[in-house]
């Protein structure tokens, strides 16, 4: 009897650690992964990689994507301007 609660425990033991192996795996890929995507967007933009630029870039972002909001309303001198914001504050960074 003792046999068969050691081959359940053990059996539940080796499904624990497979679903942990698989996570830690799963998230040291995700890590890596971001961390690519970070460098080969900096590298493309021909900015360096700082936590300030990378603020910079979504708040330029943010502005264009104002001025897409503001250009489904219809409000087209809205757009322009959030546009132009836009436009500038990444032209800040992209040289």
């Amino acid at each position: 009897m003792d046999d068969a609660f050691a081959f359940i425990g053990s059996a539940f033991g080796e499904f624990i650690r497979f679903i942990v192996d698989g996570l830690t795996g799963f998230f040291a890929n995700i890590g890596g992964a971001a961390r690519s995507f970070m460098q080969g967007l900096s590298e493309s933009l021909g900015i360096p990689l700082t936590l300030i630029n990378l603020v910079v870039l979504v708040v330029g972002l943010w502005l264009l994507w104002k001025g897409l909001a503001a250009l489904m309303r219809r409000a087209f001198v809205a757009t322009l301007i959030w546009w132009l914001l836009g436009v500038t504050v990444l032209s800040w960074l992209i040289r």
